[in-house]
């Protein structure tokens, strides 16, 4: 009967009917002692379930199992997912521990696979320092090691920590042709579930960042299809909400993108507690309150945001500016980029500054912002970036009396907004043309 129970539960686990998998193991872990490769499944089916507890608990029997068996290498690759599930949780110090773990497992396992994605962490490391060369040739070794043994998984894996460094080294079209073709893996179906996920969600967050805005939907379309033919995931269901949110925001769909929003946030409450996603939920739907001019709920969606861990800005600050209060819009913003020294985040807030700092009278400073934005924009070629720093300088312009400057630069701005398809953008854009004119 045990046997049996496995065996669905195996056959279920490959069809991707996780409730299926998930209760078959269970059942089979209930009645007989199970090996350590279907205490992994278990454990991966409750991932995909959102049962955090029961993923860890089977990760680390799965992990126990394989040192009793004698198998050390996969006992140590077993340390970098439990390592990876406390940092999502955000554990820090329980990661490095099994990290650690796994490191010392290395010292006996020999040459495996698992010391690629023990070599990971310091990929992470490196990127966390900005020292994205660094970041890039660990994950070029990563790689080395991923195909030797030929696993998928961490081949892309390494692949999508090459794409980002190499982006964030500004060697763009390098870093888009790897995003491109981790997306092949993923979408012929070559990588196991979870790190489907994974690749989807980080590969998203980093075009989202770097303003690749034709890249991060295309993605996200296809993260959404992905996720529609497993209605049983709860993992990574609601990131995908989060970014269809954002998107649909920026598209114009504000009532759709409150409701993917606040859905977004129920998926992350009944699955894996992720904090920084309850956050950006939780600011998404501050923004949209706050371009509806819902003042009393964008104010009580940002005080989540805050909770969550989340800065509330810029949004906070265009709300106080909105609200005619302008000092603290000017202080809120400024003490941001103070604390900003990363530029895809100063370029998230210098487009803010530009229009709070000309509200307060604060022209130099408006000029500086317009300015800073216009260099990141140069050095980090974009769409979304380009019509960013063209709004600023017709904003500054008009400011500073200058309409035919303005229109010139507004008229940039607007073409550019039209063809990212953002209604919004473009409308306000349209508004200064009109007192430009």
């Amino acid at each position: 009967m045990a046997a049996s129970e496995l065996s669905r539960g195996r056959q279920a686990y490959a069809e991707n009917a996780w409730s299926q998998a998930y209760e078959s193991l269970t059942c089979g872990d209930q009645e007989q002692t199970v090996s350590a490769q279907d205490l992994e499944l278990l454990a991966r089916a409750a991932y995909m379930l959102g049962r955090d507890e029961e993923y860890a608990h089977s990760l680390e029997r799965a992990y126990h199992a394989y040192l009793d068996a004698g198998d050390v290498a996969s006992a140590a690759r077993c340390t970098w997912w439990i390592g990876h599930g406390q940092l999502f949780r955000g554990e820090p110090a329980l990661a490095r521990g099994w990290f650690a773990r796994g490191q010392r497992l290395l010292e006996r396992a020999g040459d495996c696979v698992a010391r690629g994605y023990l070599a990971i962490p310091v990929v992470f490391e490196h990127s966390s320092r900005g020292d994205y060369t660094a970041a890039h040739r660990g994950a070029v070794a990563i790689a080395e090691i991923a195909e030797r043994f030929g696993d998928p998984d961490l081949v892309t894996l390494a692949m999508m920590e090459q794409a980002s460094a190499l982006l964030r080294l500004r060697r763009r079209d390098e870093g888009l042709r790897l995003v491109d073709e981790t997306m092949v893996a993923v979408s012929a179906g070559e990588l196991s579930p979870i790190v489907a996920g994974i690749v989807y969600c980080n590969t998203i967050a980093f075009c989202r960042d770097l303003y690749e805005l034709r890249a991060a939907r295309e993605w996200t379309s296809a993260l959404t299809k992905w996720c529609a033919r497993q209605p049983e995931m709860l993992a990574h269901q609601g990131v995908c909400l989060v970014h269809r949110a954002e998107l649909m925001t920026l598209a114009g769909a504000w009532p759709a993108a409150l409701d993917e929003a606040r859905r977004a946030a129920e998926r992350f409450v009944q699955g894996v507690l992720n904090q920084r996603a309850l956050g950006e939920a939780a600011y998404r739907e501050g923004e949209l309150h706050r371009v509806r001019g819902e003042i009393a709920a964008a104010e009580k969606s940002y005080a989540e945001a805050i909770r969550r861990g989340r800065e509330p800005q810029p949004g906070l600050a265009l709300l106080r500016l909105g609200q005619g209060k302008k000092p603290a819009a000017a202080a809120s913003v400024r003490r941001a980029l103070s604390e900003a020294d990363d530029w895809t985040r100063r370029a998230s807030l210098l487009p803010a500054q530009v229009e709070i700092e000309v509200a307060v009278g604060g022209r130099e400073r408006a000029r500086a912002a317009a300015s800073e934005l216009d260099d990141i924009a140069r050095d980090h070629p974009s769409e979304v970036l380009f019509a960013m720093a063209a709004k600023a300088a017709g904003v500054v312009a008009a400011a500073d009396g200058d309409a035919q400057r303005a229109l010139l630069a507004l008229r940039r701005a607007l073409h550019l907004w039209q063809e990212l398809e953002a209604p919004y953008e473009a409308a306000q854009t349209r508004v200064l043309l009109s007192e430009a004119c």
